[in-house]
């Protein structure tokens, strides 16, 4: 069990005791974005997370902008347009984190997928855009389509439409934004949990546990946002009701998949993507109802056969088996509950609803992370009704996360394994643990085939940033391998001693951070 101490420059509770205008539950890209306008418009903000910043749905996603080409087909035609407007406002304000990406969508006989249905619905795409998509769309040939995607199924092939979203990387955005709220004053804590609330009519009364000093805090604030994600409904208090679905991605070598676009492969009416991601492949994403624990979705043999078995039934040249998995991610969609249990999960619409069930109480739920920034806007809106207070106009559509000087390797591809990347996340990004550098901070746990050897380097560096000792750097290495949701994924074998510059005896001393 990894054992913690009192952080010398972390502040237990908030500054001063004041009361907070609003104190945020999750520090996911919702959580994350509200602080950022709220900080921003000149209200005193809170933000805790229970474990790591992005570590739940916010980091687990297909890492796409997106307006939803299918949610078009469902006729949710608001829902798109609203996206796909947010996605080039994300390019807008952080262009590191948000790269055009083209999409190829192959077409077969005897399919729901119609070649001429999807050329008109992706002009209607561009339109929703007011014509600022990331490219121009268009409609290819079947020879044109197999000269592009070498090794595609001809078999009833009758073309594809190609048009164009959006690439991010979801924990760095998520990271960023948080960056940006702190820089306005917000006041961010992570490994910080919710137990209770009360109001006494005029203020909520929040009881926390600090998990790194393993004290008790009470905070109080005028309002409180439950941004908990897969979590919100389980909140005391919380009115939401979810439908959790679990979504799992694998990534593989872009060599034994060597497409240019990202390429649409349907199932039915299901969709997948194989998306290009540097020297890497990211295939997913599953869509099935999840009733497990919500902090350690896996992804299971079961999972890896489905998408590798959707993938070589449009590219059979590739031959994808289980050992072409260099890593994976299981995440959950925290989906409004419709009440139509019969429906598929891919049935459950994507829109979110921001509702404030008691004064100054408010869950947000759903959404997608396209779309966070426009929630936090409405969610702060809400809230700044509420309090009667005059403060400055929404500004997260026009002013950028980070100016260029900032971004510290944040990118969509993961920056060089550095000790100076490293300690930049130790003491600028809240890392406490391994896994908060080599899952989140980096993505180097899901991008390197040496991921393993990569993870005895950084814990070896955290230990001198951090002070740990020998028992504390196996601790990570274990915490770290639990993890990883797909086995033989970057996991350490061999647990190598500390560097030498921490080998000496440090029991005296705290053991922690």
């Amino acid at each position: 069990m990894i054992t913690t101490a009192v952080v010398s420059d972390r502040i237990v509770g908030f500054a001063g005791g004041d009361v907070l205008d609003v104190l945020i539950i999750g520090g996911g890209i919702v959580g994350s974005g509200a602080a950022r306008d709220a900080a921003m418009r000149g209200l005193s903000v809170g933000l805790i997370e229970q474990h790591d910043f992005a570590s739940g749905t916010s980091s687990r996603s297909s890492r796409l902008l997106h307006g939803g080409l299918r949610y078009l087909a469902q006729g949710r035609v608001g829902l798109v347009r609203e996206a796909s407007l947010e996605k080039r406002i994300v390019q807008d304000i952080a262009p590191h984190l948000a790269e055009p990406l083209p999409f190829v969508f192959p077409t077969y006989r005897g399919t729901q997928w119609k070649r001429w249905k999807l050329s008109i619905g992706v002009k209607l795409y561009d339109l929703l855009c007011s014509g600022r998509n990331f490219g121009k769309s268009q409609t290819l040939s079947a020879q044109e389509v197999s000269a592009m995607l070498k090794g595609i199924n001809a078999d009833g092939l009758t073309g594809a439409v190609r048009y164009y979203d959006g690439f991010t990387n979801d924990a760095r955005l998520v990271m960023d934004t948080l960056r940006s709220a702190k820089a306005h004053s917000a006041q961010l804590r992570n490994y910080t949990r919710y137990e209770d609330a009360s109001f006494n009519g005029k203020l909520w009364e929040c009881q926390l546990h600090d998990a790194l000093n393993n004290q008790n805090v009470t905070v109080r604030a005028r309002t409180v946002i439950n941004a908990a994600g897969p979590w919100a409904d389980r909140m005391k208090h919380s009115r939401t009701k979810l439908r959790l679905t679990k979504g799992v991605h694998l990534v593989i070598d872009r060599a034994r998949l060597p497409m240019p676009d990202a390429v649409v492969m349907a199932q039915g009416s299901r969709i997948l993507f194989a998306i290009p991601w540097g020297d890497r492949m990211i295939l997913g994403t599953t869509d099935t109802d999840y009733n497990g624990p919500i902090g350690t979705p896996t992804c299971d043999e079961e999972d890896v056969r489905y998408v590798l078995e959707v993938a070589n039934s449009v590219f059979p040249d590739a031959g994808l088996i289980g050992e072409d998995v260099i890593a994976s991610w299981s995440g959950l969609r925290p989906l409004i509950a419709n009440g139509q249990e019969a429906g598929t999960p891919s049935d459950t619409s994507r829109s979110h609803s921001i509702k404030m069930t008691e004064p100054g109480w408010i869950d947000v739920a759903g959404g997608k992370l396209t779309t966070y920034r426009l929630m936090a806007e409405q969610t702060v809106d809400k809230i700044v009704a509420h309090i009667g207070k005059d403060v400055s106009a929404c500004q997260t559509a026009e002013q950028p996360l980070l100016d260029q000087t900032q971004l510290c390797g944040s990118g969509i591809i993961p920056p060089k394994v550095t000790r100076d990347q490293v300690e930049h996340y130790c003491k600028n990004e809240w890392a406490i643990h391994l896994d908060d550098v080599m899952l989140r901070r980096s993505s180097w746990a899901y991008y390197h085939k040496d991921a393993a050897t990569i993870a005895q380097d950084v814990v070896g560096w955290m230990a001198e940033i951090r002070r740990w000792n020998q028992q504390r750097v196996e601790d990570e290495l274990g915490r770290y391998r639990s993890a990883l949701t797909y086995p033989g994924a970057g996991i350490p074998t061999v647990v190598r001693p500390a560097r030498e510059a921490v080998k000496r005896d440090l029991s005296s001393q705290a053991a922690g951070l």
